[in-house]
């Protein structure tokens, strides 16, 4: 069973930063991807950022330049390093992991930018 859980999201005022990591259960090495996906009110869900080993990153063009998602293999975290970040950029914010064509998801943290 895999186990992801997201933390440190939070109110942020316009252009400010935060950084999100998921801790998972056991090693993140297995994994044939990683992600972080979001949710605005109202909205899809939707792709911000994955990682791929061996493969690199990609990123949702609204958040290219301002994202970074990296891993930790020691540590077993992810992380989305959030910069810039804008009032659209409200949304829950969610982990994801992919092992043999499993989709396994945490629970989410919320993220408001607001002044």
């Amino acid at each position: 069973q895999v186990q992801l859980v997201e933390s440190g999201g939070g109110l942020v005022q316009p252009g400010g930063s935060l950084r999100l990591p998921c801790a998972a259960s056991g090693s993140i090495a297995r994994f044939n991807a990683m992600g972080w996906y979001r949710q605005a009110p109202g909205k899809e869900r939707e792709l911000v950022a994955a990682i791929i080993p061996g493969t690199g990153t990609n990123y949702a063009d609204s958040v290219k330049g301002r994202f970074i998602i990296s891993r930790d293999t020691v540590k077993n975290l992810v992380y989305l390093q959030m910069s810039w970040l804008k009032p659209e950029d409200t949304a829950v914010y969610y982990c994801k992991a992919v092992l043999t064509s499993m989709d396994y998801w945490g629970k989410g943290t919320l993220v408001t930018v607001s002044s």
